[in-house]
């Protein structure tokens, strides 16, 4: 296929089910590593080709912000809290599928969506949301790289977090060699983190009937017990991994038939189970471990102190005591694979948000070196001042910004999902609107009420004035009031645009479909400018004639 210009400047996609031409210089890929395309039949076979994005996903549910929060689950309440871990997992698996479904029927992403939907006004406020909570989720990924690089190779905390920028960056050169290459980096880096939490999960020998019952047994006992339930439900679904859930999935090229758009979404769910099954595994066994180590019977009194406050650092310490000098070596390779790879999917993320929210695109490495950056400067200067305890603090804080951005990303995609005029046949069903309403309900109203709880232990406990705490109370509940009717507008809004559907069930795509029947099959418009934007292709003279 011809290209008809070599204009490295790529433009939007812009283009309609009835016309299949694109802009003069707009780059045409027909057989390219960067984009995949899944074979028109039908055969499980095709599912081979839809698998890889739920990797890039599953790392947010896998980052060590939820490490941190797993360890002190194990460590307070031993295998009490497994429960919690296993409704998160079914929950996020629905809402990453409906995030799915919204790219594959609709061939636009999230952010594109929030921008045709809102005002101006509302867009951009949405955009700086969406870009606080990218570097609020980078900084405990810079934190854990750091503390992984000091477990394995004794180099300082603040060193290791200049260094993470610099390997990231390393990571990110790989991507010129394909999209499928860098799904393997990927899968290969969660798989290390599954293999090495599992050889841990093994030496540590906890019961199998009680890790059972915690699993299948809701019960909160003790003191902290429903702070911890509600970091651990927060801590499971991240508000940028809606935004990069809709945009992975246009990276594959699929039949626009009924069926083939059916197949797509089908085998999406199925591939982002499989990938957050291993996630899934993968914190019950760091639970696990942690509840087994800080409830056995042999810790000396420093152990046991380390486990009342545990967090990535200490952890090391711990699992070195009681499992031996290996066990916090492999606990370290575990946490930097978690580190990198969640940076990296961090960074595609920050693309498509620019890209969506304000129809602007940077270079990855440009787009990382600048959210690392963010990331970076407050993570250095805790490390310098607070050392590790001052990082693992950070975290925390990190963790309570994510929870506060979620409602801005969540029920966009519940509003856009749960819409006919956006995805036509495809829009969910009562059933399944009526369920995911109450997922995310839930969840909003279990991270307001950890916001709301935080906020006055803070104005309850502490020694400042008795004036400023009154300026505090009145800033806090303010800005809560318009937090909440900013929740609001979102949710009682009705929807304003349609989608025009790029499917066989419009007249527009029969037509099409007719025109194109010698070819024995009809297939998507390419979203060339997500493709490139996510892995730069390096053309050659042959590409071009």
């Amino acid at each position: 296929m011809a290209v008809t210009g070599s204009n490295s400047e790529q433009p939007q996609f812009i283009a309609s089910a009835g016309n299949r031409s694109f802009s003069s210089n707009a780059p045409l890929i027909e057989n390219s590593d960067a984009q995949i395309v899944v074979p028109d039949r039908t055969s499980w076979k095709n599912f081979f080709a839809y698998l890889g994005p739920g990797f890039l996903v599953s790392i947010a549910y896998i980052d060590p912000g939820n490490f941190e929060t797993d360890l002190q689950s194990g460590a307070e309440h031993k295998y009490e809290l497994l429960w919690i871990i296993l409704v998160a997992s079914c929950a996020a698996l629905i809402i990453q599928s409906m995030a799915a479904n919204l790219g594959v029927v609709t061939g636009k992403h999230l952010a594109e969506h929030c921008r045709a939907e809102y005002p101006k006004v509302t867009n951009f406020i949405l955009w700086v949301l969406a870009e606080i909570s990218i570097v609020a989720c980078d900084i405990p990924e810079v934190i854990g790289t750091a503390f992984a690089l000091n477990m394995l190779f004794k180099i300082p905390l603040w060193i290791g977090v200049l260094l993470t920028g610099f390997s990231t960056l390393i990571l990110l050169a790989l991507q010129q060699y394909g999209v499928r290459k860098l799904e393997f980096l990927i899968a290969f880096l969660v798989l290390t983190i599954a293999a090495c939490f599992f050889v841990e999960l093994h030496y540590a020998k906890p019961d199998p009937k009680e890790v059972l019952k915690g699993l299948f047994v809701p019960q909160l006992k003790g003191s902290g017990a429903t702070g911890l339930a509600i970091s651990l439900l927060g801590a499971m679904v991240m508000p940028h991994n809606l935004f990069l859930h809709s945009a992975l999935v246009l990276s594959r090229k699929i039949p626009r038939s009924v069926r083939g758009i059916r197949e797509a979404c089908s085998f999406y769910m199925m591939e982002s189970g499989f990938a957050l099954t291993v996630a899934f595994l993968i914190n019950v066994s760091v639970i696990s471990v942690s509840g087994t180590v800080c409830n056995s019977s042999n810790l000396n009194p420093e152990d046991q102190k380390s486990c009342e406050d545990l967090d990535l650092n200490k952890a090391s310490f711990l699992l070195r005591n009681v499992l031996g000098s290996w066990s916090s070596k492999i606990f370290a390779v575990a946490l930097l694979a978690s580190g990198q790879s969640s940076t990296i999917t961090g960074t595609y993320a920050g693309q498509y948000v620019m890209q969506g929210f304000l129809d602007l695109r940077l270079r990855p490495w440009l787009r990382n070196f600048l959210t690392r950056c963010l990331a970076i400067v407050p993570s250095l200067i805790v490390a310098l001042i607070g050392g590790s305890a001052g990082a693992g603090r950070l975290i925390i804080i990190a963790s309570m910004i994510l929870s506060f951005e979620l409602p801005f990303a969540l029920v966009p995609l519940l509003k856009f999902t749960s819409s006919k005029t956006k995805m036509g046949i495809y829009v969910n069903s009562v059933g399944i609107s009526a369920v995911t309403w109450i997922i995310g309900s839930l969840i909003m109203a279990i991270n307001i009420y950890y916001l709301m709880t935080g906020f006055i232990n803070l104005l309850l406990h502490n020694h400042l004035p008795l004036a400023a705490v009154v300026f505090l109370g009145i800033f806090g509940f303010s800005g809560l009031g318009v937090y909440l009717a900013g929740i609001a507008y979102l949710v009682f809004r009705k929807n304003k645009k349609a989608t025009h559907l790029l499917s066989l069930t419009t007249p527009d795509c029969q037509q099409m479909a007719a025109n194109e029947q010698s070819n024995g099959s009809m297939y998507c418009l390419r979203r060339e400018d997500i493709v490139s934007m996510q892995l730069p292709q390096r053309r050659s003279a042959e590409d071009l004639e």
